[in-house]
């Protein structure tokens, strides 16, 4: 049986959480602050981590950080009632959370997330621990980034797309090759999306973004890298 942890402070969200996964036939413990949560979620035995990103004391954001750090390496699902914008802000900081939720949001898509995540199981080491090109320096362990010995910011997304293009140097990888390895959802996202990453990834790590030249577009196809 499957153990998922929900730590957050609104009592009734967290009872209504631990209802519908209960149903579902998952066994739930529950944390109602930061620090009870991060010391259950330090023992390692659980399939899956609910937690509130705001809550008093010890917050989401620190929790999640601390047990990353302690080599937990559990999945995350971060629950907040700030714009998406904002999260997006926040998990450019890279918290090493696997996805998250904007308050309010309906049982039936909180579920569906996570058997997502629970489908991919315990996440695996990365392929590329470190990668350099032209001015450009990459850690996927610490999840760092420079160019030019400047510090480059990289989403959690953006991580995963570079390091899929650059473990599959030359090839092509189609959008909907990049949407399952990187999203990995039941409903993906609009291959629009993947244009729209690139974008932005391009504008942070190449020289001239719209002529890039390690970030290459297939027309028809996807995109590939090349060094």
């Amino acid at each position: 049986m499957k153990r998922i942890l929900i730590v957050e402070d609104d009592a009734t969200l967290r009872e209504s959480l631990a209802a519908v996964l209960e149903a579902e036939g998952y066994q739930v413990s529950l944390a109602g602050d930061g620090a009870e949560g991060l010391a259950k979620g330090r023992d390692g035995k659980f399939d899956l981590i609910a937690l509130d990103l705001v809550m008093p004391s010890l917050g989401g954001m620190e929790v999640c950080r601390k047990l990353r750090e302690a080599g937990v390496q559990t999945p995350i699902i971060m629950l907040t009632g700030r714009k998406k914008q904002e999260v997006d802000k926040v998990f450019g900081l890279e918290l090493g959370a696997d996805d998250y939720m904007i308050k309010p949001f309906g049982t039936a898509e909180f579920v569906a997330r996570v058997h997502a995540l629970l489908r991919r199981g315990r996440p695996r080491p990365p392929r590329i621990e470190e990668f350099s090109f032209a001015d450009v320096r990459l850690d996927f362990r610490k999840k760092t980034a420079s160019k030019a010995d400047r510090v480059v910011h990289l989403t959690a997304k953006e991580f995963g797309l570079l390091g899929l293009l650059i473990a599959h140097e030359g090839e092509v990888v189609t959008r909907e090759t990049i949407l399952n390895e990187v999203w990995e959802y039941e409903n993906f996202p609009t291959t629009r999306t993947i244009d729209t990453f690139m974008h932005n990834l391009r504008r942070k790590i190449e020289d001239d973004p719209a002529n890039p030249a390690h970030l290459i577009t297939v027309p028809w196809s996807g995109y590939k890298f090349q060094k």
